[in-house]
């Protein structure tokens, strides 16, 4: 009996480790898991690019709307060859040198290094009715923000062809190789910019998307059938979301991510879905910002302008 007893009280010794590194191994991963990486960072050694505020407040396609936006140049722009384009919904949350995203450092160190190429940077916010607030944010929250980024539509992409586009190409040249053009958002951000280039391929390929609400806010749920049907595409998508991202009464957005993943592959599309632990927020999504943009601009060295 006592053989048995030290038998069984070494095996417990000697599991017990493991089920508690199993155990630590299984936890969501905090926000300090995601760290940013040198490139995120800003760099003395490369040139820096210039970002500059702009007001829209003569919209047709959204009526009655204000926004503010900004726009990066980087400084290898010469203004004689045509630059790539990278559009941003939720303008301000990309706009800044700290925070989640930091497109100007990111940009600056990236097109330093030839990752991706000389690229113009819009970042836009969603609109307001009424006066604009004095500072751009999320307070108050932009009352069209649903309206313009969760609507299953093209009225956006129009919004963006026929407005903020031909105001910038007043002051700079723009690619019209659809291929040179990327558009990113954040939640429905995120959904947005998939909306932008699913209904206007012939001008945005490159879709980068965080924490995308592909969930029935305004109709979002019904991509990866609406993928499934139609025919293939010539656009590449990347796809980022977490474990513990939101499951309300409009859907699990981890799911909803998933089947938009599975959707792509299912029409063999170009995609990239990354899963990480974090919740509805950027920390994962800017982590790993400039690997994504590798990822999508892996192959601009072959394109023209």
């Amino acid at each position: 009996m006592r053989s048995l007893q030290a038998l069984a009280a070494t095996a417990a010794y000697l599991i017990a480790p493991c089920v508690l590194a199993m155990a630590i191994g299984s936890q969501p991963a905090s926000a300090e898991d995601y760290q940013h990486g040198p490139d995120s960072q800003p760099n003395d050694a490369v040139p820096h690019g210039k970002v500059t505020q702009h007001v829209w407040d003569s919209s047709k396609v959204f009526e009655g709307t204000r926004r503010r936006y900004s726009v990066y140049v980087p400084a290898q722009y010469d203004g004689k060859t045509p630059a790539a384009l990278m559009v941003f919904q939720d303008g301000h949350a990309f706009e800044g040198t700290k925070g989640d995203f930091r497109v100007p450092v990111v940009f600056d160190n990236l097109i330093a290094k030839g990752d991706m190429p000389v690229t113009i940077a819009v970042m836009i916010d969603p609109g307001h009715k009424g006066e604009l607030p004095e500072k751009r944010g999320w307070s108050p929250r932009p009352s069209n923000r649903s309206f313009e980024y969760d609507t299953v539509s093209n009225d956006y992409a129009e919004f963006l062809l026929t407005e903020i586009l031909p105001e910038m190409e007043k002051d700079y040249r723009i690619s019209k190789n659809p291929k040179m053009r990327a558009i990113c958002g954040n939640s429905s951000g995120g959904i947005c910019a998939f909306s932008v280039a699913w209904h206007r391929p012939d001008q945005f390929q490159k879709v980068l998307s965080h924490i995308g609400s592909f969930v029935d806010l305004r109709g979002g749920h019904n991509y990866p059938p609406m993928i499934r049907k139609a025919d293939k595409k010539p656009i590449r998508v990347f796809l980022q979301d977490g474990e513990n991202d939101l499951d309300n009464q409009f859907g699990n957005w981890p799911l909803a991510n998933r089947q938009m993943a599975k959707a792509l592959a299912f029409k063999d599309y170009d995609y990239k879905l990354v899963f990480g632990t974090e919740a509805h927020n950027g920390k994962h999504g800017g982590a790993i910002f400039p690997d994504s943009l590798r990822w999508l601009w892996r192959d601009w060295k072959e394109e023209t302008y």
